[in-house]
């Protein structure tokens, strides 16, 4: 009797070695070859569930972002306006060991969706998704009288980007510049700015 592949438990333990890959050594760690000798195939073999490397990273991004989705789901759940806000923003910030991880896979997404057309575009729709959410909760924050400044929502928005991108670059580049400890402290800041009367 022929043995029965369980295609998407193979798929997804190369998912889980490509991604210990790139969190030992980056994206040039997890070459082709490497990925194959680390779940036991075949050189050549893993066509069978990716077409190319391309698509294996896709799949270990995604798991990042499922991973973070969980995280920030769990943390805005029946929450709206500024708590919702807050409980997104916090959430997402590479505060423990587990979203610091995620951030490493992330990074090496961004280096290679610089020259590859989907997998940009699939960060830009994340991206958009993102900071949607971001503006909806900001403008119910403004109606229930929560968030008070005068900065337009689409820069407090760029702001909330542009810092979390900035810290998961400096908990791997220079941890000792972005603890968890600063960095909550600046989002308490950010936080305060816009809530003082």
């Amino acid at each position: 009797m022929p043995k029965v592949i369980d295609h998407d438990q193979r798929r997804s333990d190369i998912i889980d070695v490509t991604w210990g890959l790139i969190v030992k050594g980056g994206l040039e760690a997890a070459t082709m070859r490497e990925i194959a000798a680390e779940a036991g195939f075949a050189n050549g073999a893993l066509k069978h569930y990716f077409p190319g490397k391309d698509e294996i990273i896709q799949g270990t991004y995604d798991r990042a972002l499922g991973m973070m989705s969980s995280t920030v789901e769990s943390a805005v759940d029946g929450k709206t306006g500024l708590e919702a806000l807050k409980a997104i923003v916090y959430a997402s910030a590479p505060t423990t060991p587990e979203s610091i991880t995620a951030g490493r896979v992330l990074l090496s997404f961004w280096e290679r969706a610089l020259s590859n057309q989907d997998l940009h575009a699939s960060y830009r729709t994340h991206l958009v998704s993102w900071r949607t959410g971001l503006a909806s909760y900001l403008a119910q924050g403004r109606a229930d009288g929560d968030i008070v400044t005068d900065t337009p929502d689409e820069q407090l928005v760029d702001e909330i980007v542009l810092i979390n991108a900035g810290a998961n670059i400096m908990s791997l580049l220079a941890p000792e510049l972005s603890t968890p400890e600063l960095l909550t402290a600046q989002l308490d800041a950010f936080f305060d700015r816009i809530t003082r009367r």
